[in-house]
């Protein structure tokens, strides 16, 4: 179903295929925040002085945007001059970073800002501010309670993703509610929603263009391609956004993408060239011919064309059965989702 098609948010999402069989169990999540941890993984370091304060915060049920206005407010600052490098989820237990312009002003006594679920870290002093992206990814820690499901077939596919890394889908929470903000994308790109704050319009945009993104990767992942280069495959580099394009594929490439050196990747669509040729650029196109009105409307907000890995590697992963309940532990790079890792391997229910 294309976005020309209908507006109905739930005929707009696609169907993601699995990449080793699909779940082979079931469970439910985020039953308690404590259920998900994530701990920011930074690049960070402070250099013990600067007008910028680096503050490490704990929040519990809590959205990102809503602590800076916290910080922003108890510092008597402007919005602007409290920044991150990344959003958490809100239904969950999470540490990150954050950075406040001080400026010549008294640092305030942070003690009086926390709560049972606001708990200030550790602070120290920095040059520069934060910016988003500037991290290297997250830990994660996720409870799956009531699990049902064959063991032997569960670490199997646990195995399989902790070697060959997951389809790199963007989660279902970049989408809203019942995948309410594609239709608010399809809205605005209609111009029909007019006078949006900032911040609204940049989450339409990026539901948009995660939409397009998922679209690609689901159909290399049926195709069995995701992990695999083809000809005219931009491929990126792992930890980073260089990339080249691959206009033979050779034994050396294959060796690094096994390896997970480079990556395969997928258009986060905007104005530009594609960076993609051959059977992979022909792939794209028709993939994406239907999708006319999400294409049109990216360009014309101005945003660029970037790619995106197709997949993410899954490191550190461990795992534990206690009962009925389900323990899981590893590790992301920045921007992916733990609920596409959850996906492949879990019939996971919140509640």
């Amino acid at each position: 179903m294309s976005v020309d098609d209908s507006c109905q948010p739930d005929l707009l999402m696609p169907k993601l295929p699995y990449a080793f069989g699909g779940p082979c169990g079931s469970g439910l999540i985020r039953l308690q925040p404590e259920d998900f941890l994530v701990d920011e993984i930074t690049v960070v370091e402070s250099d013990g002085e600067g007008e910028h304060l680096l503050l490490q915060i704990e929040k519990r049920n809590s959205n990102t945007e809503w602590v800076a206005g916290q910080l922003a407010r108890h510092a008597d600052v402007p919005r602007r001059d409290v920044s991150y490098a990344g959003q958490k989820d809100r239904h969950a237990v999470t540490r990150q970073w954050f950075s406040v312009r001080l400026a010549g002003k008294p640092e305030p006594d942070w003690r009086l800002l926390e709560t049972t679920d606001l708990k200030i870290l550790q602070t120290a002093r920095h040059g520069k501010k934060l910016r988003i992206g500037v991290l290297k990814g997250n830990r994660f820690v996720i409870k799956v309670r009531e699990y049902r499901g064959d063991v032997a077939a569960l670490e199997t596919c646990l195995t399989r993703l902790a070697k060959k890394g997951m389809p790199n889908y963007y989660g279902e929470q970049r989408f809203g509610r019942e995948g309410n903000n594609l239709a608010s994308a399809a809205a605005l790109f209609r111009g029909e929603l007019k006078r949006l704050k900032r911040q609204k319009r940049g989450i339409y945009l990026s539901a948009a263009r995660s939409l397009l993104f998922n679209r690609v990767v689901a159909a290399r992942v049926a195709a069995g391609t995701w992990d695999t280069p083809l000809v005219g495959e931009r491929m990126i580099l792992a930890g980073s956004q260089s990339s080249f394009l691959a206009s033979e594929i050779d034994e050396d490439i294959l060796r690094r993408c096994r390896t997970m050196d480079i990556h395969t990747s997928a258009p986060l669509w905007g104005k530009g060239d594609v960076m993609t040729s051959g059977v992979v650029a022909e792939l794209e196109a028709q993939e994406l011919a239907a999708d006319g009105l999400f294409r049109e409307g990216l360009e014309r907000f101005g945003l660029k064309m970037e790619r995106r890995a197709m997949r993410a590697a899954v490191n550190d992963l461990q795992w534990d059965i206690k009962g009925d309940q389900l323990i899981l532990q590893f590790s992301l790079s920045k921007g992916s989702f733990a609920t596409s890792l959850l996906r492949e391997c879990i019939d996971y229910r919140l509640p």
